[in-house]
C-alpha cells in the first residue's frame, strides 16, 4: 500500500470534490451538461469507480432524480454503465477504464447519421450553391474524421496495453 501499511491510503473527501467539481466544470466548458458532468466526475474519482444512486447524491448533495436524469444520459453517451448489485434491487453506476474509447467508438453511428443528412443536404440544395458547397466541405471532414477513427482507435488499443496490459 502506498503509506506503507496494510490499510488503504485514506481520502481527503474535501480533495475529492475539488477535484469532482474542477473536471466536471472543464466538461461543462467543453460540452457536457453540468449533472451529467459532476456524476462522471464522481465516478472517475471514486476508488471503486462505482457508485449507487445514493451514494452520488449524498456525496453531490443533489436528489435522486438529479442523479437519475444524469445517469441517463451518461448511458445513452456510453460513459457509464448500470449494473444490479448482487442479491440487491440497488443499481450501481460504473465507469470503466475504457470509458473514453466506448464514448468515442459510439459516435461513428452519429456520423454515419450526419453523414447520410449532409449527402442530401448537397443533392437537394444543389452542389453548385454556396450552400451545397459548404455542406460538402463538411461531408469530407467528417468523412475524413470516420477514416481517421478506426485507425486512432487501433493505435490506442496498442499503446493502452502497452501501457496497461489490459
Amino acid at each position: 500500500m502506498p503509506n506503507g501499511s496494510d490499510e488503504p491510503a485514506r481520502r481527503d473527501d474535501d480533495v475529492v470534490s475539488r477535484f469532482v467539481e474542477q473536471f466536471a466544470s472543464q466538461l461543462v466548458e467543453a460540452g457536457m451538461p453540468r449533472m451529467p458532468a459532476r456524476i462522471f466526475a464522481a465516478l472517475l474519482a471514486s476508488d471503486s469507480g462505482a457508485l449507487t444512486s445514493a451514494e452520488l447524491g449524498e456525496q453531490l448533495r443533489v436528489s435522486p432524480a438529479a442523479v437519475s436524469g444524469a445517469v441517463r444520459y451518461l448511458t445513452q453517451q456510453y460513459m457509464v454503465t448500470r449494473e444490479r448489485e448482487p442479491g440487491s434491487r440497488r443499481d450501481i453506476f460504473r465507469v470503466h477504464s475504457n470509458q473514453w474509447y466506448e464514448a468515442l467508438g459510439n459516435r461513428d453511428g452519429v456520423l454515419k447519421r450526419w453523414d447520410s443528412a449532409l449527402r442530401d443536404g448537397v443533392t437537394n440544395l444543389g452542389p453548385d450553391t454556396p450552400a451545397g458547397q459548404r455542406l460538402s466541405e463538411t461531408l469530407a471532414f467528417f468523412e475524413f474524421v470516420q477514416q481517421e477513427l478506426a485507425g486512432m482507435m487501433e493505435r490506442w488499443r496498442v499503446r493502452r496495453e502497452s501501457l496497461f496490459g489490459k
